[in-house]
């Protein structure tokens, strides 16, 4: 072999590792452990340091510190990727198909709803009144940390349910960019959107060409997201309308669409340095200030996120389901049952990247991000710990024949870990 073969092949073995949803969700929380620990360690104002370093052009007024780049800018990788993956759901995927599609996005709408209800009334009662602006924290999944924990602990539960939970996932983090879109958003130049709109349209151009050109992609996706941060829309916006505008139906004699193509090209990426990396910058709160050590526990915004990432999520998503099933003639898909939403709610409340961005939107003032953000870490640890509990539990369970109580029997579609659930 080669040195040139072996030099493919080990990038080949190394973006597939990177591309595993397992690696994704270790790396994830391996990032925001040892954020967490250096933030509380002796060593805790280098951490500060470290995420206050600014850089970049100051004549463009992107000069910022490092947590502001993993936020703003690694992020928006991110959700190029959740906008890719969304237009391909919508138009070939789990989402082309209304009455197959409707069981999960209830669901989801359930899922964000109960949350935020029970976040604003543990906040009312109380008192903490400046605190309701994070109404929107406990609505989020992660969509890689769900998946992941899924992948390892749901071997031999059917593949259907890992569909439904990223459908469900993927519906969910739309309405998440839609709740920051439209409530963390102030003062927008009109201008400058409108600039970003037109670099977003000439993307959409360039990347349904016959040959797209990275040189010519990567510098419009550059300036979109550089007139969405200078318009006063969160950045991570201009991700999801670039990743939006990528065919989702095969174009040209290729053989596969080209959704596929650069979700495989900045999937690793976004996995393996995007997230980690904000995770980092982000996770890294002090439980010690000035009342003494812990004393950011005691915030209520810390019980209202718990609340609603562990248990706002879980019942929003079972009892909308539930409804559906049993008033509506809309049922679940072969194979799944109500049980099987147990730990599916369970593995929504992991709310982690986009819940934590949306701490940091919430309470900018600093007056209750520490809290907000230890509560996310403390939710989705809680909720992916009775998951795959419940994950296993539900495996080692008999399975009827017609789980769906549709009144047919279930195809068989395949069960999560095994060879066709992995192709």
């Amino acid at each position: 072999m080669t040195r040139l073969a072996r030099a493919r092949n080990a990038r080949r073995r190394l973006r597939g590792w990177a591309t595993k949803e397992t690696t994704g969700g270790i790396l994830l929380l391996g990032a925001a452990a040892l954020a967490l620990l250096w933030a509380n360690s002796p060593w805790r104002e280098s951490y500060a340091a470290l995420s206050d370093l600014t850089l970049g052009p100051a004549a463009l007024h992107l000069q910022l510190p490092l947590s502001a780049w993993a936020a703003d800018g690694l992020l928006a990788v991110f959700f190029f990727v959740v906008g890719v993956e969304l237009k391909h759901e919508l138009v070939a995927g789990s989402l082309r198909r209304p009455r197959e599609a409707a069981v999960p996005v209830l669901a989801a709408v359930g899922g964000m709803a109960l949350p935020a209800v029970l976040f604003t009334s543990v906040i009312l009662l109380s008192g903490d009144r400046e605190a309701l602006h994070g109404w929107a924290v406990p609505t989020a999944t992660d969509i890689a940390f769900a998946l992941a924990v899924l992948a390892i602990f749901g071997r031999g539960l059917p593949k259907a349910l890992r569909t439904f939970l990223l459908t469900l996932a993927v519906v969910d983090d739309l309405l998440a960019i839609v709740i920051i879109a439209i409530f963390y958003t102030s003062g927008i130049n009109l201008l400058t959107l409108a600039a970003s709109a037109c670099a977003v349209f000439l993307f959409g151009i360039v990347v349904r060409s016959r040959r797209p050109r990275w040189w010519l992609l990567l510098p419009l996706a550059l300036v979109a997201w550089g007139f969405m941060h200078a318009s006063g829309v969160h950045a991570t916006i201009a991700g999801v309308l670039l990743g939006s505008t990528v065919p989702a139906r095969v174009l040209h004699g290729e053989t596969e669409p080209r959704t596929h193509h650069y979700d495989e090209a900045l999937r690793p990426f976004s996995s393996a340095v995007a997230l980690p990396v904000f995770a980092f910058f982000s996770a890294g709160v002090s439980l010690i200030d000035g009342e003494g050590p812990l004393a950011v526990l005691a915030q209520p915004v810390v019980l209202a996120i718990v609340i609603g990432l562990v248990i706002g999520k879980l019942v929003g998503v079972l009892s909308m389901t539930a409804i559906v099933t049993r008033l509506t003639p809309l049922r679940l898909p072969d194979s799944i049952g109500i049980r099987d939403l147990l730990p599916v709610g369970l593995l929504t409340g992991m709310g982690f990247t986009v819940s934590l961005l949306i701490a940091e939107l919430s309470f900018p003032d600093g007056a209750h991000t520490a809290g907000a953000k230890i509560a996310v870490l403390a939710g989705t640890i809680i909720a992916a710990s009775a998951a795959a509990v419940l994950l296993r539990w539900d495996a080692r369970k008999t399975r009827k024949a017609d789980m769906n109580d549709d009144g047919l029997p279930d195809q068989d579609t395949g069960t999560i870990g095994s060879i066709q659930a992995d192709s």
